[in-house]
């Protein structure tokens, strides 16, 4: 069996080990603009320095409707295309992959950051009217911005503007190209029944509820090189019961978006209300479902959730339950997890150390 340290070909690229920076949304545009900043780039510079295998960009708007809050990054234009390429450069230059999550936040749009509170950020203060399957809002604590339910050609906007995104992602320098259906963002929206009343052909049925993430999928794929991959991050399930979001349907459609050209389903959960999340979250709690996922479909898979040891990510692997370990916070702890990791398991002799560190090592 493969191991921590082993790397993982998906198409035409090579991920020099299992270790993976999870998208993690830094709300750092202070200027607003969807550009990014010198935050960003140490952020993730600092974890390929650091030597994970791939490092993925948070949560990237594929148009400004679609931002969690108006200071997030953005791929809705050129010039943050450009703002993005010296960070892939540098990535790669590390020898590590780097990857974009492309990203609609749907009715969780206009929010505030996280340390400003829970509150939306009404349009007279640089926030926006909302889009949503059934123009049902976001339910704050106290207050909502306007929220509209989303037509037809806004549906078609949107499958448009992950095509774009994808396609600019790929001119920015961008090796994997994910789209984010998960955690109760808008194509999450459209998969639970707990979101979406529609009555049309994006309602009702599994079928219905799952075309727009299938045609954001098939336009991603046609978008991006043939030697790239995408993934596709899913809530595996919407720890709502039976008439919500579940982990069968998660298998299910995960089996068709590998018919579309998807290479590996990141696998978490939650997030389509509040208070959708398990009383209790400890280490590798979300791995189940990545098993699932990759028990019944031919996909690979990433494992997120309570990942946190070295020791633990290498079990990942060793055993088959997942191809890559997608560590979030503990990657906020510690820039240099892949590093210290190596050391811990022994395998010093398997990962690129930067030559200015290693005298450390």
């Amino acid at each position: 069996m493969a191991d921590l340290f082993d790397p993982l070909e998906l198409r035409g690229v090579e991920i020099p080990n299992r270790i993976t920076v999870s998208p993690m949304c830094q709300y750092s545009c202070e200027e607003r603009d969807g550009m990014p900043t010198e935050w960003h780039r140490q952020h993730l510079e600092s974890r390929a320095t650091g030597g994970a295998g791939l490092v993925l960009t948070e949560a990237t708007a594929v148009e400004p409707r679609g931002r969690i809050t108006p200071e997030d990054l953005g791929i809705w234009n050129d010039e943050q295309r450009d703002g993005l390429k010296p960070i892939t450069e540098f990535v790669a230059s590390q020898g590590a992959v780097s990857g974009i999550q492309l990203a609609h936040a749907g009715r969780k749009a206009s929010d505030s950051r996280p340390w400003e509170g829970e509150n939306p950020v009404q349009p007279e203060d640089g926030g926006w009217e909302v889009r949503s399957p059934s123009g049902e809002p976001w339910p704050y604590p106290d207050e909502t911005v306007p929220t509209q339910r989303m037509d037809e050609s806004d549906i078609e906007d949107v499958v448009e503007s992950f095509r774009a995104a994808a396609r600019r992602a790929d001119e920015a320098g961008f090796d994997i190209a994910e789209v984010h259906g998960a955690h109760g963002y808008l194509l999450h929206q459209f998969l639970s029944p707990v979101t979406n009343d529609r009555e049309d052909e994006y309602g009702g049925s599994f079928e219905n509820r799952t075309r727009l993430i299938r045609d954001v999928t098939e336009a991603v794929r046609e978008a991006f090189p043939d030697e790239k991959p995408v993934f596709v991050r899913l809530s595996a399930t919407d720890w709502m019961g039976e008439d919500a979001w579940t982990v069968d349907d998660t298998v299910e459609l995960a089996g068709e978006l590998d018919s579309l050209g998807a290479d590996l389903i990141d696998v978490s959960g939650g997030g389509i209300a509040p208070g959708s999340w398990p009383d209790s979250a400890g280490p590798n709690y979300q791995v189940p479902y990545a098993e699932a996922v990759r028990e019944g479909t031919d996909l690979a898979v990433g494992a997120v959730g309570g990942v946190t040891e070295a020791s633990q990510a290498d079990a990942l692997i060793r055993n088959g339950r997942a191809d890559l370990a997608i560590i979030g916070r503990e990657h906020l702890r510690d820039p240099y997890f892949a590093l210290h990791a190596a050391q811990e398991l022994g395998a010093e002799d398997r990962i690129d150390v930067p030559i200015q560190y290693h005298r450390a090592f």
